[in-house]
């Protein structure tokens, strides 16, 4: 970035069914990482593969077709249209499903189902027909989760998933991430230490040196 290397000698793996963790202090690099991982940025040297493929220079898309789904430290939600529209937009995209005219959402019922299942799961249910913008930061960061495990992934990519949320609100995420399938691998970024030492079978620290250079297992 401008000449400032950042995230060298960086290297690990993550198993399915492993919740990894992933701290270290503002400017580490720790979102940067994720960007890599979801492709939203490039990297100059290195290699990235998810389930034995090279997808170092796969698109986002194409990255979310082979199951990889991602939160974002800031809201990357359609916030003028409803809480259920977001949804059913993030399934019928991974499920290549197509909306017809004058006809009613929920005969698609596969869809319709799985919506309501998740936005249950995030107690967003009763707020299905109401615009994002109108919801509270925390119930924001709910509902980008929930879009991600839309993507049923095989492996999932949270951006501090708890930033902005209640402590009941906050219990309700730790159960959520504790309770994907054995064959879900889950990366978590995420300042709040209670959450990671609840939720992460194993941690990776990034610190820096001017740049972060170390991976500490």
């Amino acid at each position: 970035f401008g000449g400032v290397q950042v995230l060298e000698d960086v290297s690990f793996g993550v198993r399915l069914g492993e919740k990894l963790a992933i701290i270290g202090p503002n400017g580490a690099g720790k979102t940067t990482l994720l960007n890599l991982l979801n492709g939203q940025l490039s990297p100059t040297a290195g290699r990235i593969y998810l389930f034995g493929e090279d997808i170092t220079a796969m698109p986002t898309h194409r990255r979310a077709h082979l199951r990889q789904g991602r939160s974002f430290q800031l809201s990357s939600l359609c916030s003028n249209l409803t809480v259920l529209d977001n949804m059913l937009l993030a399934i019928q995209g991974i499920h290549g499903c197509r909306f017809q005219m004058f006809r009613s959402i929920t005969s698609f019922k596969h869809l319709y189902g799985k919506a309501q299942e998740l936005l249950r799961a995030m107690n967003l249910w009763e707020k299905r027909n109401e615009a994002v913008e109108t919801l509270g930061f925390g119930e924001q960061r709910k509902l980008e989760v929930a879009l991600s495990l839309a993507l049923q992934p095989r492996l999932l990519l949270l951006d501090e998933p708890s930033a902005g949320l209640a402590a009941d609100e906050r219990t309700d995420m730790v159960n959520i991430i504790r309770g994907q399938a054995g064959d879900v691998g889950v990366v978590i970024v995420d300042h709040d230490m209670d959450l990671v030492f609840d939720i992460a079978d194993r941690i990776i620290v990034l610190y820096h040196e001017q740049s972060c250079k170390k991976v500490i297992w």
